[in-house]
């Protein structure tokens, strides 16, 4: 098989382009995403069965709601900067070249945020198991992948 038109063989992955839409939560949500910026590494290569990103946070940034997947593997690899990880077991402070990962189902709540005064960068690998839901223990919000796109709504089922 021979690599697609368009398709780039490598790149280096501070070049790719960042992510359009900064974040895909709904507000009041979006705006807590501030100072994160995603660049989608996989999908320039034509990758459909799981995603990576590289991910970068300002001082004082944070990665994500803290969040649990029912079906969708994740797996973080730190490459530069201090990061805490925060789960349902507490905080921990994370250091390039450590990695956590977070298997589908466990129901452990996770996010990281960046309380330093240097840029964080980490590598953000997930899967795309059809059917995932995502619960957020801290948050009155829910999602559901729907054809392939994210779909929020209150716990309550009531849309934003």
């Amino acid at each position: 098989m021979t690599q697609q038109p368009g398709v780039p063989v490598a790149i280096v992955a501070a070049d790719a382009p960042p992510r359009t839409t900064p974040s895909n939560y709904p507000e009041p949500f979006a705006t807590r995403m501030a100072g994160r910026e995603k660049r989608p590494l996989g999908e320039l290569f034509g990758l459909a069965n799981f995603g990576v990103n590289l991910v970068s946070m300002a001082p004082g940034a944070v990665s994500a709601l803290r969040h649990a997947h029912t079906r969708q593997d994740e797996f973080i690899y730190v490459v530069e900067g201090h990061p805490t990880l925060h789960t349902d077991a507490g905080a921990t402070r994370l250091a390039p070249g450590m990695c956590a990962g977070f298997r589908a189902g466990s129901g452990d709540a996770h996010a990281l945020s960046n309380d330093t005064a240097q840029v964080v960068r980490y590598l953000e690998v997930g899967d795309r198991t059809p059917g995932d839901s995502v619960s957020y223990p801290d948050d009155d919000l829910k999602a559901t992948r729907v054809d392939g796109r994210w779909r929020f709504t209150r716990k309550d089922d009531t849309p934003y």
